[in-house]
């Protein structure tokens, strides 16, 4: 009776796993191209869980968009030098972890950014450098020191007027995070969300293995150098190899230091892992601006965070728990 038992009860737990399928749809949220997969038992439960993701994605955006003059974050811009403006906790929350962030990169990440006159044209109309005062002035209004939270009344104050903070270099991730999560709490096992390469993972494919993230090799676009095994967690692959200027010799890409208003050099791509979407993608446009060294130093001294640095000769830096297997 006992051997009756454990069979039936692996008969069962069989059946469970031959029945799950992958469901994935692409479409364009937030103003990029999400791709949702979900491993769930029939179509009709694929199509529910995808269609809860988005809804949660397209809350987020209205929350966070600077380009909704209706949202809390144009309101605080809007008020910019003015007055505090009482906001959600979940909208607080996420701007407190963002200057916290830019306290751990130096200021090298830094939601103000959206302050800065954009000044530098990576479209191939730019003719010549912009020069110093320009680029001094271009961040005059720049600095994540300038934003005042009252966390009792949950309000954000910016200091100067014309300031503006964005979500642009952690929005998506935050929005991937949180879709992941609530699509746990609806009891799914399995899935990924990729935001434009903000990808976010739990469980496990259907055989049993572990997700495979591809990274893809800046010197040729259409091939990967490694493929690498994820779970219940998040990578982040920022690329600068297509937007960018060349003045005297040196190339500047599109990434802007938002302390000094000089472009970054030096790196072309940069992979974050991370428990969170919203960490790696903070951390992989921070590298650009902290460059090489001060990077994998960094990266190096927190817990769970890994990354692959790829400079602009094409040579690979990883931090010191990365093992690279070539997709070859």
């Amino acid at each position: 009776m006992v051997k009756k038992g454990i069979f039936i009860i692996f008969f069962i737990f069989f059946q469970q796993l031959c029945a799950q399928q992958t469901f994935k749809r692409t479409l364009k949220l937030m103003g990029c191209k999400f791709d949702i997969t979900v491993v769930a038992e029939n179509k009709n439960l694929g199509d529910e869980y995808i269609d809860t993701a988005v809804a949660e994605i397209q809350r987020i955006e209205k929350l966070i968009s600077s380009w909704n003059p209706d949202s809390q974050t144009s309101a605080i811009n809007k008020n910019a030098g003015k007055q505090a403006v009482k906001v959600d906790r979940e909208l607080f929350n996420l701007i407190q972890r963002a200057i916290q962030i830019s306290k751990l990169t130096d200021g090298a990440f830094d939601i103000s950014y959206a302050s800065m006159d954009k000044i530098w044209k990576f479209d191939g109309s730019m003719q010549k450098m912009p020069s110093e005062e320009e680029i001094k002035a271009s961040v005059s209004s720049v600095g994540f020191q300038n934003i005042e939270l009252n966390a009792e009344n949950s309000t954000v104050f910016l200091k100067k007027e014309g300031m503006k903070i964005g979500f642009g270099a952690i929005g998506k991730g935050y929005a991937a995070d949180s879709a992941k999560d609530l699509l746990i709490s609806k009891g799914v096992k399995a899935g990924i969300i990729n935001a434009s390469g903000d990808m976010n993972t739990w469980g496990t494919q259907i055989s049993g293995e572990s997700w495979k993230i591809a990274i893809t090799n800046p010197m040729d676009k259409n091939k990967a150098f490694a493929l690498l095994p994820i779970q219940e967690g998040a990578v982040v692959t920022s690329g600068n190899y297509e937007k960018y200027v060349e003045f005297n010799g040196k190339r500047y890409t599109h990434i802007i230091d938002p302390r000094t208003g000089y472009p970054s050099s030096g790196i072309i791509s940069a992979t974050v892992f991370a428990p969170k979407a919203e960490l790696a993608d903070a951390l992989a446009t921070s590298i650009f601006v902290m460059g090489k060294e001060v990077s994998l130093n960094r990266i190096n001294q927190l817990p769970k965070i890994e990354c692959i640095i790829i400079d602009d000769q094409g040579n690979i830096f990883t931090s010191n728990n990365i093992k690279i297997n070539s997709d070859d």
